[in-house]
């Protein structure tokens, strides 16, 4: 396989990245399918691959981190005194939704990748969350809901949404997918659980990069140039696609409902159940 092939393959992986991050349909699932397509993990060591997948949603994820960077920024000179406590209240919500995963995540991590990676497991959880969620929203209908703001989630919400979280270790099943639902459930709105979805990615994905990163080095991992290229290229776009991705959803969500990404999750399931037996 071509250097300019290998490029093109990190570029179509870190645009799916950030489209998929970010909307409830998966994005382990549209990665291990679309290389299915493109072969980018035949091509390099197994070891880097797994890293390059992490070092994408590190790429994703800082896109939150420069959109929402004033509001979750508790120092930012720009606010009051009970604003900066409210932001650090916040950050302490999203610390504890995220020990839920962090505990079973961590330890199993291996596990997961190694028994549940494959089409069948993918479709599987790609159909039955597409159900939940069309189901949940035409259980919700256009009612109010509880909780209308990140800032006033409870810590017993933080925490059972990180509960939710722990599902998302099934590929197929979506980390932003599992805690929306979870947190609609509750009685949390479509765009606070979008938001809080968005905030928990922040350490679940530094988390995630430094036990790649430790298990890369660990393994006697090294990087050639060229990898490195890879790794850059696919992170960034990662980065620029996600921007554009984050700010569409948060717009889509003042005036849709999920629906759709349940009826695409079950056309999606379909489609790999057919074609990757």
């Amino acid at each position: 396989m071509s250097a300019l092939y290998l490029l093109f393959a990190a570029i179509c992986l870190g645009v799916l990245e950030g489209v998929t991050e970010w909307l409830p349909v998966s994005s382990t699932g549209h990665l291990i399918l679309l290389d299915r397509v493109l072969g980018m993990e035949g091509a390099v060591s197994p070891a880097f691959y797994a890293f390059f997948l992490v070092a994408i949603q590190l790429g994703a994820v800082m896109a939150v981190v420069v959109l929402y960077f004033d509001r979750l920024n508790p120092w930012s000179k720009s606010k009051s005194l009970p604003e900066r406590k409210k932001t650090f209240s916040l950050w302490k919500r999203v610390l504890i939704g995220v020990l839920p995963a962090a505990l079973i995540g961590i330890p199993l991590d291996d596990f997961f990748e190694e028994h549940f990676y494959t089409a069948g497991v993918i479709a599987s959880a790609l159909i039955l969350y597409g159900v939940a969620l069309i189901l949940l929203e035409r259980r919700r209908g256009n009612g109010a809901f509880r909780v209308e703001s990140v800032f006033d989630l409870s810590y017993r919400d933080a925490v059972l949404i990180g509960c939710f979280q722990i599902l998302s270790l099934v590929p197929g099943t979506s980390r932003s997918g599992s805690t929306i639902l979870g947190g609609m459930l509750l009685g949390v709105s479509r765009s606070a659980s979008a938001e809080f979805s968005f905030f928990m990615a922040i350490p679940v994905m530094l988390g995630a990069s430094l036990v790649r990163g430790a298990k890369f080095v660990l393994a006697g991992g090294g990087m050639s140039g060229g990898e490195i290229s890879l790794l850059l290229i696919g992170m960034l776009t990662a980065f620029f696609v996600s921007l554009i991705t984050i700010r569409a959803l948060v717009n889509f969500v003042k005036r849709h409902s999920f629906k759709v990404f349940g009826v695409y999750r079950i056309f999606l399931g379909i489609l790999v159940l057919l074609f990757h037996p």
